[in-house]
């Protein structure tokens, strides 16, 4: 019972370092965190690797796979923020819009083409390339990538 009550608490402290890892934006913040969240790691994993050494019962395995399972969560999250839209891909945007731009340019010399009309496609690509940029890069911009789950299970458990 002394390791259940130590691993919740430890559980609460993981809980409110990620759902952190989430909300800031400061670097200095977030490499307090990280160090923050590996010491965690590492303290739930010995508390959990002794009990689980000294009595391997199906309980206690299931208990092992789920702590893996919250820790490796943290590894793929952090792998998906990192991932980035490739500079090839950047180029190869830019490279489309600008050779739209120049048709509706060299269409519009032919004659026919309204001023108005000419600003449409420039305008909804800049649009278009805002937000790929800002969904890109999830601690800046307007889109920000808020942690329902986390945020949702960290109030049920401090509710209680």
């Amino acid at each position: 019972m002394v390791h259940a009550a130590k691993v919740r608490a430890l559980l609460k402290n993981y809980l409110d370092q990620r759902v952190l890892f989430y909300k800031t934006r400061d670097d200095r913040q977030l490499a307090q965190i990280d160090a923050a969240t590996s010491q965690l790691e590492t303290d739930l994993w010995s508390t959990i690797q002794g009990p689980a050494t000294a009595q391997p019962t199906p309980l206690i395995t299931i208990a092992v796979t789920g702590m893996n399972d919250v820790l490796n969560s943290r590894g793929s999250t952090e792998a998906a923020w990192v991932n980035r839209i490739p500079n090839a891909a950047w180029g190869l945007m830019m490279t489309i819009a600008i050779f739209c731009n120049l048709l509706i340019g060299y269409g519009a010399r032919q004659g026919g083409a309204r001023t108005a009309l000419l600003l449409v496609l420039p305008l909804v690509i800049s649009i278009s390339f805002m937000l790929i940029a800002d969904i890109d890069s999830p601690r800046g911009g307007v889109v920000r990538v808020r942690a329902q789950n986390l945020t949702s299970l960290s109030r049920s458990l401090y509710d209680h």
